[in-house]
């Protein structure tokens, strides 16, 4: 029994606590579930961060991981070689890019996924919780660069549960889903 409307541009934060639905949401936008019942209307081009490592090969290198997902984002080959600079130094990885996964922390992983897919300019983004791993410094920065996503009139749905993530991505525009029946 949800209903949002979101207008090109805004950013809504959604929060609650573990087991309320939040991931569940984002999948039903994203058309990856259907609803049990009700629509969902989609007037634009959607990116979804629900699983950062998401198709990732742990015996690929970081480089050819990077070019993988940001084949299944959508990404033309020349397109995302190209950008394979601007993934590395984002990611700050170093020497580690050209190094199997495998051997990655799981902040790296979380690196280099969000790296990928802030390559993909989609009109509606989709973030579930992908600020849960990784230091301090890069969180902020992966926040100021979704802040810089949603200035550039991008729609943003962001589900955390950092409720100071939560408002500074969004402002008050947030709902808390723990408290829905």
């Amino acid at each position: 029994d949800v209903t949002l409307n979101l207008r090109h541009g805004e950013r809504l934060g959604v929060i609650g606590r573990n087991g309320a639905g939040k991931s569940t949401l984002l999948r039903v936008l994203a058309g990856i579930l259907q609803p049990d019942r009700g629509t969902v209307k989609r007037a634009a081009v959607t990116c979804q961060l629900l699983s950062l490592a998401l198709g990732f090969t742990p015996y690929l290198s970081g480089r050819d991981n990077a070019i993988l997902s940001g084949l299944m984002l959508g990404l033309r080959r020349r397109e995302i070689e190209s950008r394979l600079p601007s993934i590395q130094e984002f990611s700050e990885l170093g020497d580690f890019f050209e190094q199997p996964i495998a051997t990655y922390s799981a902040g790296m992983v979380v690196r280099l996924g969000f790296s990928v897919a802030i390559q993909v300019e989609p009109d509606v983004l989709l973030i579930d919780e992908v600020l849960a791993v990784g230091d301090a410094a890069f969180q902020r920065k992966c926040l100021g660069k979704m802040e810089s996503v949603a200035g550039e009139g991008r729609t943003v749905l962001f589900v955390s549960h950092q409720m100071d993530a939560v408002q500074r991505l969004c402002g008050n525009l947030q709902v808390d889903i723990s408290k829905a029946s």
